[in-house]
């Protein structure tokens, strides 16, 4: 694509002597392979890029420059490609990324979002200062992109999400919490429906919380977890201690909630989306009954964020412009749980842990925190792995709950056990950065599988925040 021509990089610098800094090129979109070009080496040398270990979409590689303005760009897979969230202009070479770099890189500044003050507006690499500010959303366009959602979501209804042909496990309240345990880990789900065939009705749903509040019950109660304890614990006699255990649990002694939250086929998607949001569960059962008194109904399906999400996302596709803050980056938008920037007042920090950290200390920061995930880092706070409430029932496989000891597993070792489950195209941790705009994370955030995304610097992989599909439809809905 490129011949030769004049080295933009050392012609204009004006500096003379062996200066060079090094600076890190960043790629953090995949590829199989990936090179990077530039006028620094005259458009000749194709750069190879190394994946990042743990992190096999993002490439990198550190080149030393010389001061001045350079223009570069990435060959992935065969086809030049620039990267739209860094500089870029066009020009005899298409479109190009740009760079300058000073004399001293500590002259390089950093731009900041007026909404995220002290945050990096570049958060891919701070080889990568961007000289644009991020582009700001009025509130009447905020206003109007959340009307345009909420119009869409009022009328489509959960009929839409029903597909053609699948199923739908639901499990009886009077087989064991073993069986059901074993059920949840070979089907890979982390939820299902409770049928009470004495009421004729759909009771209540067994999850992973569940599960996670069971063995530290056990393990409070000094005795070793086994076969067959769980063996002699039905779900219809765990969930009617449910409600007493959770206030032992809970500090704030918060009552578990006895009725099912349900929806049915007409109910619009922004119905569903809300009862998910203030129930805090996972998913709503979409039910209908053709009898008067509501008995017998049939389960016609598991309504989840995801799915609405995608809804949104393929609505929108086409007419992205009339969503003004789809284009907005995540940093400079309400959105997510980020760490707390030095001196922020009131910052909710975010609940992380180190590999060796215990089993038991995972379940109690995941119930006490009252979240569904914990970035898992090394000691410079760069994400290693992910653990989720869904992982708990990993400790199906080969039986592994009969032989373990909350307090003696480290959570490496029983993210090991589930190393197969919980994937999505290959990996378990789904990253993001902070400067990728909403509708990128959107549309990562519908793919099926993938409930929350970890926001962290590209290159390091340092751990910034974490943003949900929660926290995606609380800002979309503005509740």
């Amino acid at each position: 694509m490129f011949g030769s021509g004049p080295d933009t990089g050392h012609g204009n610098s004006g500096v003379s002597g062996p200066l060079l800094i090094p600076m890190r090129f960043v790629w953090p979109y995949g590829g199989r392979r990936v090179f990077l070009s530039g006028s620094f080496t005259r458009w000749l040398e194709h750069i190879p890029m190394s994946p990042m270990e743990g992190c096999p979409t993002v490439f990198q590689v550190i080149c030393s420059l010389s001061p001045g303005y350079h223009q570069f760009k990435f060959f992935v897979d065969g086809e030049w490609r620039h990267d739209e969230h860094q500089p870029f202009v066009n020009d005899n070479y298409g479109i190009v990324n740009t760079i300058f770099i000073a004399r001293e890189p500590n002259l390089v500044a950093p731009s900041f979002s007026p909404e995220t003050p002290g945050r990096s507006n570049m958060d891919v690499d701070d080889a990568f200062v961007s000289s644009e500010p991020v582009p700001t959303v009025s509130d009447a366009d905020l206003e109007a992109s959340r009307n345009r959602v909420s119009a869409f979501l009022s009328r489509h209804t959960a009929y839409e999400l029903l597909a053609e042909s699948g199923k739908v496990i639901a499990l009886d309240v009077n087989i064991a919490v073993k069986q059901a345990f074993h059920i949840l880990y070979e089907q890979g789900i982390p939820v299902a429906p409770l049928w009470d065939s004495c009421k004729g009705q759909f009771v209540g749903v067994l999850s992973a919380l569940d599960f996670i509040l069971i063995l530290r019950e056990l393990g409070n109660h000094g005795s070793n977890l086994t076969e067959e304890e769980l063996e002699t614990h039905t779900i219809s006699a765990w969930k009617e201690g449910k409600v007493y255990l959770g206030r032992q649990i809970d500090g704030n002694a918060r009552s578990y909630p006895r009725c099912l939250v349900q929806a049915g086929p007409y109910d619009s998607l922004k119905d569903v989306a809300l009862k998910i949001l203030k129930s805090k569960v996972a998913t709503v059962p979409i039910m209908h009954s053709t009898s008067q008194d509501g008995s017998f109904p049939q389960l016609l399906h598991l309504a989840t964020l995801s799915e609405i999400l995608k809804c949104i996302c393929r609505h929108f596709k086409h007419s992205a412009s009339s969503l003004p803050i789809l284009q907005q980056p995540i940093c400079s938008i309400p959105l997510g749980t980020w760490v707390p920037n030095i001196g922020e007042p009131n910052g909710r920090p975010l609940a992380m842990l180190r590999p060796n950290a215990t089993l038991g200390a995972a379940l109690s920061l995941l119930i006490q925190a009252e979240v569904s995930s914990i970035p898992i880092v090394d000691e410079n706070d760069s994400l290693l792995d992910i653990y989720s409430r869904s992982d708990i029932t990993a400790l199906a496989k080969d039986k592994a709950y009969a032989q373990i000891h909350l307090d003696e597993m480290s959570v490496h070792q029983a993210l090991q056990l589930g190393q197969d489950a919980n994937f999505f195209n290959g990996q378990r941790c789904q990253m993001c950065l902070g400067s990728d705009t909403l509708h990128k994370v959107m549309e990562r955030l519908a793919n099926p599988g993938v409930r929350r995304l970890v926001i962290v610097e590209a290159g390091t992989k340092r751990v910034e925040g974490i943003v949900s599909l929660s926290d995606v439809f609380r800002f979309l809905l503005g509740v």
